[in-house]
């Protein structure tokens, strides 16, 4: 069984997506990870010994991670470890491989905007698109949903976001509890 392990940290260098012949997308990045620590002694924050892995995604995955994650960005990565050691002759090391099965950006630093994607039975080139360029594709995915905004009527005065912020409104529900 392999180890699943989370990491937070920099994209170090910038994501090479490549397809396979056979059509598999893959797109892999170096992590940088490190940690920070109050030195009381000093009275300042300083870095701990940096952690650099490979993180190598696949499938959707790839083709997201490709369009989505820049150099330098802060990410946090969920997938499985995988270590190798190597030896080349003159040099002898360790390599930290993570299969990641879910990608995204720390939001403990930053925004991001959410843009759902939807897979057609396309060409895989022709395959990725966001849902608003090919809303199309819909009829193909069984769990795609439209998202679309509905038309509204001229002289419509309430704002779209007024209509989710009402939809998803908590109700309170008043209950006899045990305790």
């Amino acid at each position: 069984m392999p180890d699943i392990i989370t990491l937070t940290g920099l994209v170090a260098t910038n994501p090479r997506h490549i397809m396979t012949t056979e059509g598999l997308s893959i797109t892999s990045f170096r992590l940088a990870s490190s940690q920070r620590r109050f030195d009381r002694s000093q009275e300042r924050w300083v870095d701990a010994e940096t952690n650099w892995y490979t993180i190598t995604s696949f499938r959707r995955l790839a083709l997201n991670c490709s369009t989505s994650i820049l150099k330098g960005q802060r990410v946090l990565v969920t997938g499985k470890l995988r270590i190798r050691e190597w030896d080349t002759g003159d040099r002898v090391g360790t390599t930290i491989d993570i299969e990641a099965e879910s990608i995204g950006h720390d939001l403990s630093w930053g925004t991001s905007t959410f843009s759902r994607t939807i897979m057609s039975t396309a060409a895989p080139e022709q395959q990725f698109a966001p849902d608003s360029e090919n809303s199309e594709a819909a009829d193909d995915d069984p769990d795609a949903t439209d998202l679309r905004e509905p038309e509204r009527e001229a002289g419509s005065e309430r704002e779209p976001e007024a209509d989710l912020v009402a939809e998803f409104e908590p109700t309170l529900v008043e209950e006899s509890l045990p305790f």
